[in-house]
């Protein structure tokens, strides 16, 4: 869940809209996501909404606000009426297949979530899956759906305890011991870093970036992308896009195909203004999630910034696609459109 959380919040910095209010209470709200001050955020949200009503990136982080308060009905609302106006989006349709799991709609719950379980921005979606399964008294489905999410995440300790139980009530006890000690110990392993996590995140916000490394660097384990990955994350949150890219570079080096280890690195290189790296980790990041519309937007941007419009245009044209809604995306797209069309 942190990372879906975190790529919203990437996805909102990227696209908010022009309106000095908005911006300053969604501005405000971000900040309240990454210290999990949820209830606060979805206030600041909901006060941007109300001077921009057509703001999808801030509807959508409002929905995700409400969801991990377990305020089911208002964030299903708030995620139809994205859904209406962008289509069936694979990151709304997650949220929504696990509203539809709380609800226990499991019938509609399978039908978002299936499509997604191959998806690498969605790891967890198999997790769910597996579980809307089970309460369908779908044992082999459901297996194989928990054994994907042990596979995706494999230091989840949800999904190794679910398939522990799972393999246990089939009589097959080697497999649910050795599934329940990967339990105990990746659960150990989040207590953990989740404390140093909470140490890091108030120190980054609290203390200049010299002292605050000291206290960040507990994270780091060159051996672990998982935590070299969030230590990375932790810093390009805050803005110390320098400071993530040792940690992003090992994660992606011990997990090569880790999306969010690849568009991270990517986002903290272009804003450093890095871009031929930038370029190549957003590449990867887009061959991994061809369909993730931050990855393509900072994709066409980096194209941009290199002075390859011709490489940025179909790339902006896909993310346009996914979401169409996005009025600044659109009036960059018509810009770059009619300066090719000039040039031929």
């Amino acid at each position: 869940m942190k990372v879906a959380v975190y790529c919203c919040l990437v996805l909102s910095c990227a696209v908010l809209g022009v309106h000095a209010q908005a911006n300053a209470h969604s501005g405000k709200a971000i900040q309240l996501m990454q210290e999990r001050r949820y209830s606060e955020a979805a206030q600041e949200f909901a006060q941007s909404l109300a001077t921009e009503p057509n703001n999808d990136a801030v509807r959508i982080q409002y929905a995700t606000c409400l969801f991990l308060q377990e305020r089911n009905d208002e964030a299903r609302t708030q995620f139809e009426i994205e859904r209406k106006r962008l289509g069936e989006q694979p990151g709304i349709n997650y949220f929504l297949g696990q509203l539809d799991l709380r609800a226990n709609n499991t019938a509609l719950a399978i039908q978002r979530l299936q499509p997604l379980a191959a998806n690498p921005a969605f790891p967890k979606a198999s997790l769910y899956l597996g579980l809307a399964y089970l309460a369908e008294g779908k044992e082999v489905e459901a297996q194989e759906a928990l054994e994907r999410a042990a596979k995706n995440s494999p230091r989840d300790p949800e999904a190794h305890y679910r398939l522990a139980r799972q393999y246990s009530l089939a009589g097959r006890e080697e497999e649910a011991k050795r599934e329940y000690k990967i339990y105990d110990d990746a659960r150990e392993t989040r207590r953990l870093v989740e404390g140093e996590g909470r140490a890091c995140l108030d120190a980054l916000r609290e203390k200049p970036i010299e002292q605050a490394r000291t206290t960040c660097q507990i994270i780091a384990d060159g051996q672990d992308p998982r935590r070299m990955l969030w230590l990375g994350q932790l810093y390009a949150g805050r803005g110390a896009y320098a400071d993530a890219l040792e940690p992003l570079r090992v994660a992606v080096k011990l997990d090569p195909d880790s999306f969010d280890g690849w568009h991270t690195l990517g986002l903290s290189l272009y804003w450093l203004k890095q871009y031929q790296e930038a370029l190549a980790a957003l590449q990867k990041a887009a061959r991994l999630n061809p369909d993730f519309f931050d990855t393509l937007n900072l994709l066409a941007a980096t194209y941009h910034a290199l002075g390859n419009d011709t490489a940025a245009l179909p790339v902006l044209e896909k993310a346009h696609a996914l979401n169409p809604g996005d009025a600044k995306l659109a009036a960059a797209l018509e810009r770059m459109r009619a300066a090719q069309k000039a040039r031929e």
